[in-house]
């Protein structure tokens, strides 16, 4: 159950629940298309072509449930960062609560995810940049420059994917050098302080080597400033980012290639905007701890108005084509993170809950991949290995008028060896399965201020089998169902903030997984194309991140629950003439069904995780609806007009059904207006994201007393940018 309000709830539920369907049959789609000119088309319906499987197919053909963005439907929808995609996919929910840095993505899909950051936890969905799975999510909060596209799998995919895809996985796939040669420059400005810029170039050196190179600057001014610093470096929610990549791709025969590239990220942003409220239970209701306006900072703690990140990563990917069945891929990938960062309660309760913090992380990874075409045969399979090792410190740390410094730092260890197939048993019956074994061995060190007589030291190992089958059945062309098994595993996680003393510091069990889906994709009429999907998941020892405070310091342990959760997707994509439009929605149920065991030194006030309670940041509700219309000029220019919504339900920042942590729904409405020349070489935009200026939370932690809130930073914008191509 969700307590008092959750009969409101479930009616303002359904109410949504009804429009955005309704709106979905009837008009299914987002993205920008133009007449059969020569306008480039935002194809994301099941004209694209993915590597859900790890090789290339229509998405119409993959039984996943997947939704894809080209980069030019990424541009029509204002979507900058990866947080930006999270408006748009069904029953994805991007949170951006990492203390108070804006480099933070918690993913969530399905009710799986991470609100924490520090090194001992892991995140639930795996994030991947050409291959190379992002061990942090302080950093994955990427710039979407250079994006071929981007695939968004939901469900269970550890017989591919190996590394913490539990609920799902985002594929970022960039432009390969070679594949567009010339170069492209945008400048954009707005309101708010806004400035961007970025460039992409391709050139073939010669008939074997290609080269590109591309680099972005953002720049916004900020929401609120920190009052009661003299002299502040930076302004609440100011943003300072620079990113660049270079890529290299060498052919000297058709049989063999050599890809390698180098990325970076250099990020100077003012903290989050963050405020903190303080709730009465006898009017059921919240008053502001401070005085200062709503986005202000009353910190009086110098350099907590400011945060930063460092980012350096570097992949090389070799691929020698054995024979005309069999091909051979070895990719290796290291990537380095720095980071500051830190959250203060307001000036008049000042010094309870102060942590500024630094942290770091290295990983490096390799994976020998080998594909099969035999026929009516399929297969992939290779062996995985990732090393990560990294710390997290905070001091001078304050919590409740003593002093909470802690440091924490892990070694992990993972291994794997997997092998996925499928066998087209007729022209319209295939089958797959995949098998993989997994291997983790974790060693954490922490020394907490106070709770601690000095560093402990603990270690753990995992291991699982996880398998999937699945059975797709074309009924007619372009028309697929198909029904799939998913078997899911992550490793436990030590205890991130074991401020209970050494007893609590401990690792929780590994989660397990069984996921049921069945699914549609198909082209109705060739203008339109629907993808449905339905699903239950359980889980075994999830393992739950739950904050409380004590007399040492503010803890957060890992509990170990059993949960379900179970919903539908819908998408769907109509075009005629000169209009498209495309919906998505998402519903879902997730709860927990059984609580496992709590960690020693427990001693929580204002309620635990119990039976029935839901999961954190998990709304039920969750849609997207845009259209568009191109008209074309006599002239051969054309003139693109688009709007578009987003939908995120209430939602709570724990897996307890507090009020105090109850997240509000939210919506958000953009705009594009985009004149192209007949050439298609300008392209000029008038846009304007959140235009209704929705201020929302990104997340809530109870800490006894009060409430720490994260809140959003993308307020409404309105701006001009300024397209250009050349070399084409």
């Amino acid at each position: 159950m969700r307590f008092k309000n959750i009969g409101i709830r479930h009616r303002s539920v359904a109410g949504a629940l009804i429009a955005l369907s309704a709106l979905v049959a009837a008009t299914p789609t987002f993205a920008q298309t133009a007449p059969a000119a020569e306008a480039k088309p935002a194809s994301d319906d099941g004209d694209i072509v993915v590597t859900a499987r790890k090789r290339e197919e229509s998405l119409l053909d993959t039984p996943v449930a997947l939704s894809a963005f080209s980069g030019e439907s990424l541009k029509s929808l204002n979507a900058t960062n990866l947080a930006d995609v999270g408006k748009y996919v069904p029953n994805l929910n991007i949170s951006r609560y990492g203390v108070g840095n804006t480099a933070q993505a918690s993913v969530f899909i399905r009710a799986i995810g991470l609100q924490d950051h520090l090194i001992t936890t892991d995140p639930g969905v795996g994030v991947y940049l050409d291959g190379v799975y992002l061990g942090r999510q302080l950093g994955s909060n990427l710039s979407l420059t250079n994006i071929e596209r981007i695939e968004v799998l939901r469900g269970p995919q550890g017989t591919l994917y190996g590394r913490n895809t539990l609920g799902g996985a985002v594929n970022i796939i960039t432009r390969k050098p070679g594949s567009d040669k010339g170069a492209e420059l945008t400048a954009q400005v707005g309101t708010r302080g806004r400035i961007n810029g970025n460039f992409y170039a391709d050139t073939r050196l010669s008939s074997t080597f290609a080269f590109s190179v591309s680099g972005s600057y953002e720049r916004s001014a900020g929401v609120g400033d920190a009052v009661n610093i003299a002299a502040p470096s930076a302004r609440i929610g100011e943003q300072n980012d620079a990113s660049g990549r270079a890529a290299a791709y060498w052919t000297p025969s058709d049989a063999f290639s050599l890809l390698a590239s180098v990325d970076f990220v250099r990020a100077r942003d003012g903290q989050s905007p963050y405020r903190v409220d303080i709730y009465d239970p006898v009017a059921a209701g919240f008053t502001r701890a401070t005085q200062v306006r709503p986005d202000d900072s009353g910190t009086d703690v110098p350099g907590l108005e400011t945060t930063s990140l460092d980012l350096f990563g570097a992949s090389l990917t070799g691929e020698y084509k054995v024979s005309d069945a069999f091909t051979a891929k070895l990719l290796g990938s290291y990537r380095q993170t720095q980071y500051t960062g830190g959250l203060s309660d307001t000036d008049n309760i000042s010094r309870q809950s102060v942590f500024p913090e630094v942290g770091s992380a290295e990983q490096a990874s390799v994976e020998l991949q080998v594909n099969a075409e035999l026929g009516r045969f399929n297969a992939v399979g290779g062996l995985y290995y990732f090393y990560e090792d990294g710390s997290n410190a905070s001091t001078p740390a304050y919590f409740f008028g003593g002093r909470s410094d802690y440091f924490i730092k892990q070694r992990t260890d993972s291994y794997a060896a997997y092998a996925n197939g499928s066998f087209d048993v007729t022209d319209a019956l295939s089958i797959g399965a995949g098998v993989r074994y997994s291997k983790d061995d974790k060693r954490a060190t922490a020394n907490f201020q106070g709770s601690f007589p000095g560093p402990v030291t603990r270690t753990a190992s995992y291991d699982a089998v996880t398998a999937q089958g699945n059975v797709t059945y074309k009924i007619a062309r372009d028309i697929n169902v198909y029904g799939t098994i998913q078997l899911g595993y992550q490793p436990g996680s030590y205890t991130p903030r074991p401020f209970g003393g050494p007893a609590s510091f401990n690792a929780s069990p590994k989660t397990t997984a069984t996921n049921y889906e069945i699914g549609f994709k198909g082209k109705i009429l060739p203008n339109w194309t629907v993808l449905l999907s339905a699903f239950t998941t359980d889980y075994k020892d999830r393992g739950l991140p739950y904050s409380f405070i004590n007399a040492a310091g503010f803890n957060t342990v890992i509990i170990s629950a059993n949960a379900r959760a179970r919903g539908i997707e819908a998408e769907s994509t109509v075009t005629f003439g000169g209009f498209r439009l495309k919906g998505s929605i998402g519903y879902l149920d997730s709860k927990i069904t059984r609580v496992n065991s709590l960690p020693p030194a427990f001693f929580p006030t204002g309620g635990t995780p119990v039976a029935g309670a839901p999961t954190a940041l998990s709304p039920d509700v969750t849609g997207a609806v845009a259209g568009s219309y191109t008209y074309k000029l006599g002239s051969g220019a054309a003139i693109t007009g688009q709007v578009d919504y987003s939908y995120r339900g209430e939602q709570f920042g724990q897996p307890v059904a507090r009020p105090t942590e109850l997240i509000a729904a939210r919506s958000l409405v953009g705009f594009n207006l985009k004149f192209e020349n007949a050439k298609r070489d300008l392209a000029v935009t008038i846009y304007g994201s959140n235009i209704f200026n929705k201020v929302y939370d990104q997340g809530r932690l109870d800490q006894g007393g009060f409430v720490g809130v994260v809140v959003s930073n993308d307020r409404s914008e309105f701006g001009l940018r300024v397209t250009t191509t050349f070399g084409k």
